[in-house]
């Protein structure tokens, strides 16, 4: 289970063509669910999650409350590499507000599906890394961009523990 936030950030001028921040804050909630086999190396993930945004001020405009799943499925080759497939789909529940009137139905949905591989390895001592790419070829879409997009991403985590055989119990000692 989750709960995310962006936090309006930076400055909006009309006239700039790049724009720091969104221009408004927005709230992401959902919930997520792994299953993994160690023995066999398969591993899947689904994630479900719902945003709400608030009003751009500076534009008047609000993107509608969208749902998004995104499914990865993984074959582990060994402790450290990993190939799979991943997929989302994306769509909108309600309108955009403040979009010209000539525009239709402004709710938004675009999928994307791709392969994916990745390597975990030891960052430093204690931190756990993991080096991965995602590629996706979107389709289906409407007010999105659609094609081919790549991720790369790089995560450095505390390392899982590992199990230490604990020292005999010593009985306390009187005086």
């Amino acid at each position: 289970v989750y709960t995310t936030t962006n936090v309006r950030v930076g400055s909006y001028e009309r006239t700039r063509l790049a724009n720091t921040g969104l221009g408004f804050n927005g709230w992401d909630s959902g919930l997520g669910y792994t299953y993994l086999d160690p023995a066999k190396g398969h591993e899947f993930s689904a994630t479900f999650g719902v945003t709400y945004n608030n009003v751009n001020h500076d534009t008047g405009y609000q993107n509608g409350v969208d749902y998004h799943l995104d499914v990865a499925a993984a074959q582990f080759l060994n402790k450290q590499f990993y190939v799979g497939a991943v997929g989302y789909a994306y769509n909108q529940f309600t309108d955009d507000k403040g979009a010209p009137a000539f525009v239709q139905d402004p709710k938004s949905r675009v999928f994307g599906i791709g392969p994916q591989l990745g390597y975990l390895f030891e960052a430093a001592p204690g931190v756990a890394g993991l080096l991965a790419v995602k590629g996706y070829y979107e389709f289906e879409s409407h007010y999105r961009a659609e094609g081919w997009n790549v991720w790369l991403t790089l995560n450095l985590s505390p390392a899982a523990p590992t199990e230490q055989k604990s020292a005999p119990a010593r009985r306390p000692q009187w005086k």
